[in-house]
C-alpha cells in the first residue's frame, strides 16, 4: 500500500499566518501538523507516500526532506491550482500505479492513529473505505449515510440538509478502482472533482464502499483556537526532559520538556509545555499548555496556554494566554519605561515577522 497526502491547500482560516507559511507546517506541541500525519502513516508500515504540494512546495520540501528520517521515501507532486481532492488522485496517476493507497489530509491530526481500520481495509479490500465520525453539524464535511447494518448507502458534499451526522474526516483507504471513478465525474458546482462523488460514483457503479467510525482524538487544524486545542491535547501526553539549562532558581514543575541548548534563567515552568532547542526565558512564568520554539526570547513575560513560533521574542509582557505568535515576531511594552509590564489579560494572534507593542 502507498500514501497520498494532500499539502497544497492555502489555509486561508488560519491567516496571518498562512500568508507566510503552509499550513501544515504549524506547529502544534513543538513539531509540526504534517511531521504528525507522516508518522501516522508510517505506523501503517507504508513507505512510499506521495505528497501534493501547491505554490510553498518548497517550505515544506525543507522540512519533510525526501522522507529518510521517517523511515520513508517521499515523492512531491505539483498542483498548481486547488481543484479538488479527486484531482489530486488523477495529478498521482502514475506515481500511485495499480496499487492500494491511503489518501489523508496534510492538516488533519488524528493522534490515536488509524492502524486498525487499515488493518480492517487491507483484510477485505473494498473499493473504497472512509474514516467517518459523528458531529454535530454536519454542514461543513462530506456526509455518510448508512443503514441499519452499516453499510454505506448515499454520500454528499456538504449537503444543506444532512441525512446523516456522519461526517468524513479527511482518511480514506482506496483499491485502484478509485481511478476510473475520478475519470468518471465532474466538477462540483464550486468548480473542483469531489472526492465524495467518486466515492458516490463507485457506490452507484455497484463496487462496496465501508465506513469505518473514528473514536480516538480528532482535530481539523484549520482554525486558530483548533491548534491551541490540539497543542493542549498533544502536551499533555509529554513525557518529562530537561536537557537544557535550568538554573538553581527557577522551578520546574510537572510535564515539562526543555530542549537542548535552551536556558531558563530565574523562571517558573509549569506543565505540561515545551521550550525550544536554543530559546532563552529569564524572569518569566511559562504556565500549561504552552509550547515555545527554538531560537526564541522570552524575558518578563507571563504566559499560558499558547504557542511561540521559531524565532519570537516576547519581552515585559504579562498575561498572554490563548495566543499564536508567528515565527521571529517581536511582542513588548509600548510604555516609555522599558521595565513597565503590560498586566492586562492578553489574547494575541501575530503573524510572522511582525512587531506588536502591548500597552503597559
Amino acid at each position: 500500500m502507498k500514501a497520498l497526502v494532500l499539502a497544497g491547500g492555502s489555509g486561508t482560516r488560519l491567516r496571518p499566518f498562512s500568508y507566510s507559511m503552509p499550513k501544515q507546517l504549524i506547529p502544534i506541541a513543538g513539531k509540526p501538523v504534517l511531521e504528525y500525519v507522516l508518522e501516522n502513516i508510517r505506523d501503517l508500515g507504508v513507505t512510499e507516500i506521495g505528497v501534493i504540494v501547491g505554490e510553498r512546495s518548497h517550505e515544506i520540501a525543507e522540512v519533510i526532506g525526501d522522507g529518510a528520517r521517517f523511515g520513508a521515501r517521499v515523492t512531491y507532486i505539483r498542483q498548481d491550482r486547488p481543484l479538488g481532492l479527486a484531482h489530486c488522485v488523477t495529478l498521482a496517476r502514475g506515481f500511485l500505479g495499480e496499487d492500494d493507497f491511503v489518501m489523508y489530509l496534510g492538516d488533519n491530526m488524528l493522534p490515536d492513529g488509524v492502524a486498525a481500520i487499515a488493518e480492517d481495509f487491507l483484510a477485505a479490500r473494498p473499493a473504497a473505505q472512509v474514516v467517518v465520525r459523528r458531529v454535530a453539524d454536519p454542514r461543513a464535511f462530506g456526509v455518510v449515510e448508512v443503514d441499519s447494518t452499516g453499510a454505506v448507502r448515499g454520500l454528499a458534499e456538504k449537503p444543506e440538509h444532512p441525512r446523516s451526522d456522519l461526517a468524513m474526516l479527511g482518511v480514506y483507504f482506496f483499491t485502484p478502482a478509485i481511478h476510473e471513478a475520478v475519470a468518471a465525474i465532474g466538477p462540483s458546482a464550486r468548480g473542483e472533482l469531489e472526492i465524495t462523488d467518486a466515492v458516490q460514483w463507485l457506490l452507484s457503479d455497484g463496487a462496496e464502499v465501508k465506513a469505518s467510525e473514528y473514536h480516538g482524538y480528532w482535530k481539523d487544524t484549520g482554525q486558530i483556537e483548533d491548534v491551541l486545542a490540539c497543542n493542549r491535547r498533544l502536551l499533555g501526553g509529554l513525557t518529562p526532559a530537561v536537557h537544557g539549562d535550568v538554573d538553581e532558581a527557577s522551578v520546574v514543575q510537572g510535564r515539562v520538556v526543555v530542549e537542548p541548548g535552551a536556558r531558563v534563567v530565574r523562571s517558573r515552568l509549569v506543565g505540561p509545555a515545551v521550550v525550544g532547542a536554543g530559546t532563552v526565558v529569564e524572569d518569566s512564568h511559562i504556565g500549561p499548555g504552552t509550547s515555545v520554539g527554538r531560537g526564541c526570547v522570552l524575558r518578563g513575560t507571563r504566559m499560558a496556554d499558547s504557542i511561540v513560533m521559531d524565532g519570537a521574542s516576547i519581552s515585559q509582557v504579562s498575561g498572554l494566554t490563548g495566543s499564536l505568535i508567528g515565527r521571529s515576531a517581536v511582542v513588548g511594552p509600548a510604555a516609555a519605561d522599558p521595565a513597565a509590564y503590560g498586566e492586562a489579560r492578553h489574547v494575541l494572534v501575530v503573524g510572522d515577522h511582525t512587531r506588536v507593542e502591548i500597552a503597559a
